[in-house]
């Protein structure tokens, strides 16, 4: 059984080998995958984001154990997640929300069956304590019905999706900034269709206009400092520069507010 971890941690500390270590004494046959630990630390959205992004590219049946976990040791709950091709382990915290808006169909479990933890549990580290044996469970095949009760309230981050003004304008953000400073933004092909585009658009950011639309970086004859508009591979509309940061042409952050406009003439 795959299992893919998504974490804060980090690689210098002790943190993740514990976890996979919990995990293989509970099955030792299991295949983990590490998805990322440079999650920023407590970036829940961040790490909503980056799950929403990688979780469906796996096989079916892949289990993913999420912990950007700044509730640990509160009341928080420990959830398992299903769809009907995935699993998903790790907090109540908001956490799991982007998956959840997408799939169709999706329960979520208040794990609470200690008889799958470790024997002793950690009020600061229930990534190795709780949720690394529980996805050893599943993956040994134990039914999520096993870890504890259906439950609908789980936490949900603000919907992903953008909303439109009045006039038509549609109102998005910068939802992820990567390594190469590309502004992602929480505009999909359901919000911007061809046809839109084809007419044209503006993207407002800020003082800035960007009005080219590119389908790959090296299209045509594209200047190191122009900015330009593209659909990125987690389906999401990114603002971008070759060889340079658009996030820092823009001046921008995570969170700010992206505003398209319509040629509808």
């Amino acid at each position: 059984m795959l299992v893919t971890l998504l974490t804060d941690f980090g690689t210098r500390d002790y943190f993740v080998g514990a976890m996979k270590g919990a995990l293989l004494a509970v099955n030792p046959r299991a295949h983990i995958i590490d998805l990322t630990h440079d999650i920023p630390a407590h970036d829940i959205a961040a790490g909503a984001f980056t799950l929403l992004a990688a979780y469906d590219v796996f096989p079916q049946q892949t289990i993913h154990v999420a912990v950007v976990d700044p509730g640990v040791g509160s009341a928080r709950r420990p959830i398992v997640v299903t769809t009907p091709d995935y699993f998903f382990v790790g907090p109540d915290n908001g956490l799991f929300s982007y998956v959840c808006e997408r799939e169709p169909d999706v329960r979520v479990f208040h794990v609470m069956n200690e008889k799958f933890f470790r024997p002793t549990v950690s009020n600061t580290f229930h990534g190795r304590d709780i949720f690394a044996p529980v996805a050893g469970a599943l993956s040994n095949g134990v039914p999520p019905e096993e870890l504890g009760d259906l439950v609908n309230d789980y936490v949900r981050l603000a919907p992903l999706a953008p909303s439109r003004a009045a006039d038509g304008t549609l109102n998005a953000n910068i939802i992820h900034i990567d390594r190469f400073g590309n502004c992602i933004t929480n505009i999909t092909r359901r919000e911007l269709t061809d046809e839109l585009i084809a007419r044209g658009i503006v993207l407002q950011v800020g003082t800035h206009q960007v009005r080219s639309f590119r389908r790959f970086f090296a299209e045509g004859n594209v200047g190191v400092r122009e900015l330009f508009a593209i659909w990125g591979s987690a389906g999401f509309l990114e603002i971008a520069a070759v060889r340079t940061s658009a996030a820092q042409l823009l001046g921008v952050e995570r969170g700010e507010t992206v505003r398209v406009h319509f040629n509808l003439s």
